[in-house]
């Protein structure tokens, strides 16, 4: 397309003008296969060509008509993209949320577990309370950083290789509609709650009053004796106040915020407790695995205590989570 320069000053601009066309042709073009390109290239250009002149018809000036035209085609890689198929998005609509729920799933399962046991491989190994939790944090944003990588990895490269008429992977029908969740203010949940509570606060009397029949001879408590009274006599407020907290759920018939908030300071209490016990070797009584096994009871001795204050922060971590989880439900 020939056009004069509306001063002698205008040359250079001009000239630089008219191949704008060509080069978004070009640009627009370079990813389309060979077989078609010459025709795509021809389509494109009659296109910019009869916008161009629509334009100049109306007043405007060709080179600004020009460059209207192409910025109005926008960015040419979009515009080959429409051109050929290709997607420009990482994770399209189609296995979107196919990729995000097993994602989430996933980092809600792999990590805790991954966490969990490292911590619990460093606590065995006599690892120092900051070594455990920078082995921790590291090796979870680890866990995390591949965990994500690799999952969109994948569905990337099925959103590339597969046609855009397929189905998505698992294609929706209403046998997947959500059960109805558990908001956990149920007489079963109360029942089960109360239970466990009472069955807890027996074991604890039980260990004290009779301990456990290592020998023929001599019972020992599991627990270390030094406990009672006072650390007893806590944990049994700690158990009345949850069971409080069970029955004051269960005649609301839903979980509130200030229940949870209160259940997860219960938790608190009881995990700082265990810890410190722990910390301090008053966790189980030292004379009872002396007594039950031979060689290096202290060793056994220091291991059971270990898993047992991993299981106390274990269980009150996921009480506190599923109380808040039952308390957004209901929000």
């Amino acid at each position: 397309m020939h056009r004069t320069p509306a001063h002698p000053g205008a040359t250079s601009e001009a000239l630089t003008d008219a191949s704008l066309t060509a080069r978004y042709v070009e640009a627009a073009t370079r990813t389309v296969p060979d077989a078609q390109r010459a025709d795509v290239a021809a389509e494109l250009r009659a296109s910019i060509d009869d916008q161009v002149e629509a334009r100049a018809a109306q007043g405007a000036d060709p080179a600004a008509a020009e460059r209207a035209v192409l910025t109005a085609l926008g960015d040419p890689d979009a515009l080959a993209a429409g051109y050929t198929d290709r997607p420009l998005h990482l994770i399209g609509p189609r296995f979107f949320l196919a990729w995000s729920r097993l994602l989430r799933l996933l980092l809600a399962i792999v990590v805790p577990c991954v966490a969990f046991a490292v911590a619990l491989g460093g606590a065995l190994d006599g690892d120092s309370f900051g070594s455990v939790v920078g082995s921790v944090v590291v090796t979870a944003i680890g866990v995390a950083v591949h965990l994500a990588f690799w999952t969109t990895l994948v569905f990337a490269v099925v959103e590339r290789t597969s046609r855009a008429d397929h189905e998505p992977l698992a294609p929706w029908s209403v046998e997947k509609l959500p059960e109805k969740q558990d908001t956990g203010t149920g007489l079963g949940e109360l029942v089960a709650t109360l239970g466990l509570l009472a069955l807890a606060a027996g074991a604890v009397l039980w260990d004290h009053a009779r301990g456990v029949v290592v020998t023929g001879q001599t019972d020992e408590s599991f627990l270390d004796p030094s406990l009672w009274p006072v650390w007893t006599t806590g944990l049994f407020v700690l158990l009345a106040a949850e069971a409080l907290i069970a029955v004051t759920v269960y005649a609301r018939r839903r979980w509130t915020m200030p229940l949870a908030a209160a259940n997860a300071v219960l938790n608190l209490v009881l995990v700082v407790g265990v810890l410190w016990l722990y910390a301090q070797d008053r966790l189980v009584n030292p004379e009872f695995f002396p007594a039950l096994v031979e060689g290096d009871a202290a060793e056994v001795t220091s291991v059971v205590a270990t898993v047992l204050a991993f299981v106390f922060v274990g269980s009150g971590l996921w009480d506190t989570f599923d109380g808040f989880r039952k308390a957004r439900r209901v929000r």
